[in-house]
């Protein structure tokens, strides 16, 4: 198969600027309308239930579930499922244990839940320094996938594409806030999904939709290509997750993670009231389940279609399965359209990321810590946009760093950071009444600080990035480490350190999260 791949591609150009002109002018009309720090960070509260679960889904179906899992699907076969499901099943525990303790306890970030009956200080320091680094986790994969795209699609050198992305980014956010970066990732949301079906209606097509043939033609053209028998592998666990622990270290970061993502969590002040947030996770959840279907579909697809030898040949880890799966079966138009799909996807989500870090750093560090809440919200946005700039100038200099990772993978650990550093503070402020500032303070300090360490001691980093010969922590993915490390610290320091305060105030804060009493409107 030849492919039109390194060379630029004139339909690809056009549905490019075409979207980055619609988002433009979006993010025109969301600054005339962005006038105060609930603009800037909730977007008014005036986002409805079905539009903030397609933006949810929108926020979530980012570069790892289109790029990612489709090519580790591609390559691997059923194992690039397990990601596909481990981001899906979270979605349940943020329903049923996150959603309504957010809306109705929070201002602007999951920081707010944790500190409401603390003591303000040292928990938002930890949680903004938590929240500042599963953000920058996650932009790398994205910024990696973008400038793998945008260099193969446009004919642009890798660097140029990362920092295209980067200033794109630091607009929607600048000057649009939540409202621009919420319908953004409605319009891509809707652009994903349509043309991943198109695309995955034509794939099966080929095969009479016949699943059987479908799988089939998969396992026999990885036998032709290897001269093997190993085609069979493609349906069978273990192919790329052999180690059971790592699987469930893997299982862990992803299910839990979920309830932990800082730019997931701000969804839920978008919306009038707890009704809406827990409405909006149903219509998420069934479009993100939706969506990770046709992924299955797509990577099994391109191994079928395309073949591991042009995927692998076009880049390394898979990324380009879906893109070049397009091309296949639709030629240069089809690709250009869904290569533009995957860059609406990238820039969507590294919007939402940047707004939760600069959100971080001005509401919990600026505004909770150095302020102690006395700052104006002139003050607050102005501060939110600086940390908006060094966001994208992060994002940059890491796309660079971590050229040519599986997006999918770089994913997970983030999900693992999230899993282990927010979600049981979170859990046991909101559900623990003797859980102190201490307890906090420690269970996030000791989740984040060790599932850091160990990836950086693990394969991805220490092997991978960094080029030592073995790493030195064998998991891929800490969070089983990492996770229980986090909740048992947070219970053994509040038992030692009990406080009074904070247990009075539980009773109160029971009120306010089951009836809504007093919560942001």
């Amino acid at each position: 198969m030849t492919t039109q791949f390194g060379e630029p591609n004139p339909i690809a150009i056009f549905f490019f600027i075409l979207f980055v002109l619609a988002t433009l002018g979006i993010t025109y009309w969301a600054a005339k309308r962005t006038k105060t720090a609930k603009d800037f960070y909730s977007a008014g509260r005036s986002i409805t239930a079905g539009q903030n679960g397609m933006a949810i889904a929108g926020d979530y179906m980012s570069a790892a579930s289109f790029l990612g899992i489709a090519g580790m699907v591609s390559l691997s076969g059923f194992d690039g499922l397990i990601y596909a499901i481990g981001f899906l099943v979270g979605w349940p525990i943020v329903m049923f244990l996150i959603a309504e303790p957010l809306r109705n306890l929070g201002k602007y970030t999951f920081s707010d839940v944790v500190a409401y009956r603390l003591r303000s200080g040292p928990v938002k320091t930890a949680a903004a320094v938590s929240a500042v680094t599963v953000v920058v986790m996650y932009l790398i994969p994205q910024m990696v996938g973008a400038g793998t795209l945008i260099t193969l699609l446009l004919g642009l050198r890798y660097e140029v594409a990362v920092v295209l992305v980067g200033t794109l980014m630091m607009g929607y956010v600048l000057f649009g806030g939540m409202i621009s970066t919420t319908w953004v990732q409605i319009i891509k949301a809707g652009l994903l999904l349509t043309g991943s079906t198109i695309l995955c209606i034509i794939t099966l097509s080929k095969f009479g939709f016949n699943l059987d043939q479908f799988f089939g033609a998969a396992v026999q053209k990885v036998n032709t290509l290897t001269n093997t028998t190993d085609g069979f592998k493609m349906l069978q666990p273990g192919k790329l997750l052999a180690d059971p622990i790592g699987t469930v270290s893997l299982g862990i970061a992803l299910m839990f993670g979920t309830a932990g993502l800082p730019h997931i969590l701000m969804r839920f002040y978008t919306v009038p009231d707890v009704k809406a947030a827990r409405n909006s996770v149903t219509y998420g959840t069934a479009w993100i389940g939706y969506f990770y279907v046709l992924t299955f579909i797509m990577g099994f697809g391109a191994a079928a279609l395309v073949g591991q030898d042009v995927i692998t040949g076009i880049d390394a880890k898979g990324n380009m399965a879906a893109p070049l799966l397009a091309q296949a079966i639709g030629g240069p138009i089809f690709l250009g359209f869904i290569s533009a799909v995957a860059f609406a996807t990238i820039l969507a989500v590294v919007a939402g990321l940047t707004l939760a870090g600069a959100s971080a750093f001005s509401h919990d560090l600026y505004a909770g810590v150095f302020k102690k809440g006395k700052s104006t919200e002139a003050e607050e946005m102005k501060v939110a946009k600086i940390a908006t700039v060094a966001f994208g100038i992060i994002a940059v200099i890491l796309g660079m760093a971590f050229k040519g990772q599986n997006v999918a993978f770089m994913v997970g650990l983030a999900f693992a950071i999230a899993a282990s550093a927010n979600f049981p503070a979170i859990l046991m402020s909101v559900f623990w009444k003797k859980f102190s500032t201490s307890g906090a303070v420690v269970a996030i300090w000791s989740g984040l600080i060790s599932s850091v360490i160990l990836i950086v001691i693990g394969p991805t980093v220490w092997v991978d990035i960094l080029g030592n010969a073995a790493p030195i922590f064998p998991l891929g993915n800490p969070a089983i480490i990492s996770m229980p490390l986090a909740f048992i610290s947070g219970i053994v320091v509040s038992l030692l350190t009990p406080e009074a305060e904070a247990q009075e105030k539980y009773e109160e804060k029971k009120v306010r999260l089951y009836m809504g009493v007093g919560a942001e409107q």
